[in-house]
């Protein structure tokens, strides 16, 4: 084992000698507890055996992050980086990538053969594994898992999540011998605390030493209608509290970007930093700038110089990595951010707060999950410098302090399959294997693996209503079976019918002074031998009758629902399988497909990565997009990537060229809706223009505060958008059949989008 200058934890001993006997292994361990030294043991044996080792991440900020930490350790001769627009070193010994990127090695196509991919890989590190959970990207970790092959050792890495055994059973299934190193051991162990508005100059232990919650913490007031807005934020407070208790640095959570904007602000005069930090933080700030001089009049910079930052979603990525940069340093005392950042970046801080722990959904409040609490609590104490490290909840007239009481006690959640089938992976699988071959990787889904866990609900409920049929069966003392009693039933409703029949025939033959007919009079006789047959069955008399019959209308109500339950068993059972089937019954109608092989558009279309690979092949391929200029091109290109925006926007008008293309695109769009809903499938077609005259400006040279002034959003979604629309426009360059002329302008279009800020990543 490689000797590190510190003692290992157990758990960390355990992984490495699982390792070493050259076997896979999961690892599930709190948010800190040191998962990365076992990272590390694998990268040290590779280096000493001179193999190679792959290191990958589900964020990009991420992998930039690993790449540099290792370049620094290891030197960065031994070190790469491969994300959807970086190539560094790509035949390093320590090659940091992205999780899709890794995926897409493994289907072969944008990177060449698998073989030459993965040449002297002898182990992967699949880092924050439990991003599986993620409900757009989490198939990206199965099919890895899934395509890798059985000769290179997989090093998952996860939070704690409640499946874990479950989940290493799956790996030791489709992959090969895998053990499962479990722990819940903090290096830092945690203490949980409460603000209560109504005793704000201090801050509560949520629970007593028994585990109990603490009596003295009262629930806060809910307010109704118009006095919602007289509910005031207590954030200086809660820093206050955390400032005079020495519990700072402090990370600060809050589920919404504008209120971690607001927060800072309030929090700024607090004074929680020293003369002599001030300066430190004025002089770092001025060297970052003069690397990234975009950052220049950043309206954020006095709140840094005040020891408070934001770190979310709608910043640039340059300024958040100064904020990162600052916290790590010590010189920022509380950053306030949205959940993102609980999800592996490097920023240690003694103490957390947790604004509320219910978050405003598209379907209304909802609770935390426990996994969602743990991710963040986690982030508290930091090895090496604090001996506890302190959670705050912040009370809120949403939750009762029971409620967050319980959240603290919970265990993680456990991990769910998010596999699905895309158009991508149906040609890339039926590229290389039988339609039997694709059912059986397929069926080595985890969500096909854990369909036991995943159906339990539909079992149990079949359970509930099968016992429910038993209990309210009915036996006739009699001896007399259901088909007996049907009969009866059915006698009985031909005599009542032919009765009242009867009867009027009678009526109507008196009221006109005429005789019966021999055809009544036969009838007559007739309904009254069906009478003396109906008496002669018990059921007639039977006072249990009633009952008996009641039992079987309700049974036959059961039977329907059961019915229904084992339609919708067998429908979760083969759910991948059919996505799978219904994929390919689309690109089939739309000739992507030939005997179950990709046609020429099939394979072109095998190699995009998007939401909708067929969306956009079809575009390609409808020569729509050949006469634009770069410009035009990116404008187009971001409208078809751009997924639609929770709030309102203006909207900015988009040249004539753009309006025009997008208007064919919008006949596209149809002609695939339609064929997606005959085979219910659900993949997204964008065409939402809202940054669209942005880029248009961008490429044509417009300044960024330009860009900036035309619309009210965070500058981190417009690069953002415009990234998604360079990631694109490459594939446009190294897909196969795409016209010379638009690769051409895609090369152009790319060389202007990227320049400061939106190349930074």
């Amino acid at each position: 084992m490689y000797g590190f200058p510190f003692e290992l934890d157990d758990f960390q001993k355990q992984a490495c000698e699982y390792i070493d006997a050259g076997k896979s292994v999961v690892v599930c361990a709190p948010t800190g507890a040191g998962k990365t030294v076992i990272a590390q043991h694998a990268i040290h044996r590779a280096l000493e055996e001179g193999t190679r080792i792959f290191y990958t991440t589900p964020l990009k900020a991420l992998s930039n992050q690993k790449y540099y930490d290792f370049s620094e350790k290891y030197g960065s001769d031994k070190v790469g980086l491969l994300t959807g627009d970086t190539s560094i070193n790509r035949s390093g010994q320590i090659v940091v990538m992205t999780t899709e990127v890794f995926r897409n090695m493994l289907y072969g196509t944008n990177f060449g053969a698998v073989a030459d991919n993965l040449k002297d890989v002898k182990y992967v590190v699949l880092d924050e594994v439990h991003y599986m959970n993620d409900e757009q990207r989490g198939t990206v970790w199965e099919e890895s898992i899934i395509y890798c092959p059985t000769n290179v050792q997989i090093i998952a890495l996860s939070a704690t999540v409640a499946n874990a055994d479950e989940l290493t059973a799956w790996i030791n299934t489709v992959h090969s011998k895998t053990e499962l190193v479990d722990t819940d051991f903090r290096p830092v162990p945690l203490k949980f605390f409460y603000f209560d508005s109504s005793q704000p100059d201090k801050l509560l232990p949520l629970l007593t030493p028994s585990g109990q919650l603490n009596k003295k913490i009262k629930p806060e007031k809910k307010f109704y209608g118009h006095n919602r807005k007289k509910q005031r934020s207590y954030v200086k407070e809660v820093v206050r509290n955390l400032f005079n208790q020495d519990m700072l640095p402090a990370i600060y959570f809050t589920f919404s970007r504008k209120k971690c904007d607001e927060q800072m602000e309030k929090c700024a005069s607090l004074e929680l930093v020293t003369r002599g930090e001030r300066a430190q933080i004025k002089q770092f700030i001025d060297e970052y700038i003069a690397e990234n001089p975009h950052l220049y009049n950043n309206k954020h910079i006095d709140y840094l110089l005040c020891g408070v930052a934001s770190h979310h979603a709608g910043l640039l990525p340059a300024w958040k990595i100064l904020v990162e940069k600052l916290f790590q340093k010590g010189l920022i005392k509380v950053v306030f951010a949205t959940e993102t950042l609980a999800a592996g970046i490097n920023m240690p801080a003694r103490s957390t707060v947790i604004s509320s722990t219910s978050k405003r959904t598209d379907s209304g409040h909802r609770m935390l999950t426990a996994s969602e609490f743990l991710q963040m609590s986690g982030r508290a104490g930091r090895r090496g410098m604090d001996e506890v490290g302190y959670v705050t909840i912040v009370g809120s007239p949403f939750e009762s302090p029971e409620e967050v009481a319980e959240l603290v006690l919970s265990g993680a959640n456990p991990l769910e399959s998010r596999f699905s089938p895309s158009y991508s992976m149906v040609l890339n699988l039926l590229q290389r294997f039988s339609l039997e071959e694709a059912k059986e990787l397929i069926l080595k889904s985890f969500g096909y693996f854990s369909s036991g866990s995943r159906l339990k609900p539909l079992f149990d409920m079949q359970m509930v209503l099968e016992n429910e049929a038993k209990e309210r069966s009915f036996v006739c003392p009699f001896k007399h079976t259901d088909e007996q009693l049907f009969e009866y039933d059915k006698i009985r409703h031909i005599y009542v019918q032919n009765r009242q029949t009867y009867k009027k025939i009678c009526k109507q033959e008196r009221a006109k002074n005429r005789p019966l007919s021999p055809e009544a009079v036969q009838f007559g006789k007739e309904t009254k031998a069906m009478l003396e047959r109906m008496h002669s069955f018990p059921c007639d008399n039977c006072k249990l009758y009633k009952k008996h019959s009641k039992s079987i209308e309700v049974i036959a109500r059961i039977n329907v629902r059961l019915k229904k339950l084992q339609k919708e068993i067998e429908r979760q059972r083969d759910i991948f399988w059919n996505k799978f089937l219904a994929h390919r019954s689309v690109l089939q109608d739309f000739g992507y497909l030939k005997d179950d092989y990709p046609e020429e558009k099939g394979v072109t279309t095998s190699q995009i990565r998007s939401e909708n690979e067929l969306f956009i092949a079809e575009i390609i391929f409808s020569h729509v997009l050949e006469n634009l200029t770069p410009a035009q091109l990116a404008a187009v290109v971001c409208a078809i990537t751009t997924e639609e925006l929770r709030i309102d926007i203006p909207y900015l008008p988009i040249s004539e060229p753009v309006r025009k293309t997008l208007n064919q695109i919008r006949n596209i769009r149809r002609r695939i809706e339609k064929v997606q809903n005959n085979y219910s499938v659900d993949a997204p077609l964008y065409i939402n223009p809202y940054f669209s005259s942005l880029i248009e400006l961008w490429v044509e040279g417009a300044e960024w505060e330009t860009i900036t002034e035309q619309i009210d959003i965070g500058e981190g979604d417009i690069v953002r958008s415009f990234k998604r629309v360079v990631d694109v426009l490459r594939q446009f360059t190294t897909i196969s059949n795409v016209p010379e002329p638009l690769v051409f302008t895609a090369r152009e279009a790319i060389e202007k989008i990227q320049r400061e800020p939106v190349d930074i990543d």
